[in-house]
């Protein structure tokens, strides 16, 4: 049985979630205020904040601070630091975050999404042309990302053990430069890096989009949950970003696919079909707390466990709420 915390809801909180859920539906007034803020993380680029602005659905009747990271693990850091409210991750961050047992956060709700360009690529002259091939490579990767995990799996599924690559762990920027300047001789990332890889001529020797859940989480700072008003923000805010997407789809994707060139430097017929496979695939939206998505994460875990990046059994439910439930079932 998942974790639950206790939250005591006074009338005056109820009043507060009311507009918060109004807003959701873009009842509220553009111009509406509070003095409720948001402090919000983003990987790559801040693809959130663009197609809530894209859709009309930008108006909140509270402020969002939007912040880039190059990861999710970074975001998590950020709430442990105080910095942030509301992250966004794969599965793999949260569980090394909360490996110390003092997390500072609490999962909140899942945003399904797709695993394309979730890939191990690399060089065009390269002689490797499977995972196989990569024995005694130096390969870089993402540490404590989708990337590590998928390589790790990758590996398992070929015959090869970690010990037989010569990892190393690297930020997106740094890897796709050490793939072009021969530093190393593959390339386990995701996004941009790989987006920008095969626009310098990399190939893929394996993907993750068959290994990965597609379950990525949102995770909420303490405070943000002892707060009903900033917690009714946070669902309405997750709630926004699913219906974003849901007019995306609804004959709109010429103009986002615009949107998504324009900040990530690719073509637009390319931006267009990354946009339309990656919807087909596993269109974004938000769910609920459920035992099928602590079930994904508790694998997730056990993995780094093998990997040695965990010392021993951690028990994910641990960190994992269903107190934003009733809200996000409202906004959505």
């Amino acid at each position: 049985m998942l974790f639950r915390r206790t939250l005591r809801t006074s009338a005056a909180a109820l009043v507060l979630l009311l507009p918060f859920a109004a807003a959701c539906g873009n009842e509220a007034q553009a111009g509406s205020s509070s003095s409720v803020t948001l402090r919000v993380g983003a990987t790559g680029w801040k693809v959130e904040e663009a197609v809530l602005k894209y859709a009309h659905l930008d108006n909140t009747p509270y402020q969002v601070r939007w912040s880039q990271f190059q990861g999710g693990d970074q975001q998590l850091q950020a709430i442990r630091a105080g910095a942030l409210d509301l992250a966004s991750s794969s599965e793999i961050p949260p569980v090394l975050a909360a490996a110390d047992g003092k997390p500072g956060f609490e999962v909140v709700a899942v945003q399904r999404g797709a695993t394309l360009n979730q890939e191990v690529v690399v060089p065009k002259d390269s002689k490797v042309t499977d995972i196989a091939g990569l024995k005694g490579k130096k390969v870089g990767y993402v540490q404590n990302t989708t990337a590590h995990y998928f390589l790790y799996e990758l590996l398992k599924r070929a015959g090869l053990d970690w010990s037989d690559i010569d990892a190393k762990p690297l930020l997106p920027n740094d890897g796709l430069a050490a793939l072009n300047g021969g530093g190393i001789d593959a390339f386990a990332s995701y996004g941009t890096s790989i987006i920008t890889a095969h626009q310098q001529g990399a190939r893929t020797v394996g993907s993750g989009k068959d290994i990965l859940s597609g379950n990525f989480l949102w995770s909420a700072r303490d405070s943000v949950l002892e707060s009903p008003a900033q917690k009714a923000a946070a669902a309405d805010l997750i709630a926004r970003i699913t219906k974003a997407y849901a007019y995306v789809r609804d004959g709109h994707e010429d103009g986002f696919a615009k949107v998504t060139a324009d900040a990530t430097h690719q073509p637009l017929a390319q931006a267009r079909k990354d946009l339309v496979d990656a919807q087909a695939q596993r269109p974004t939206q938000a769910r609920t707390v459920g035992d099928d998505a602590v079930a994904s994460q508790q694998k997730v875990a056990d993995a780094f466990t093998e990997l040695g990046s965990l010392k021993g059994h951690l028990d994910v439910k641990s960190f994992w709420t269903t107190a934003l439930d009733a809200d996000l079932r409202k906004a959505l």
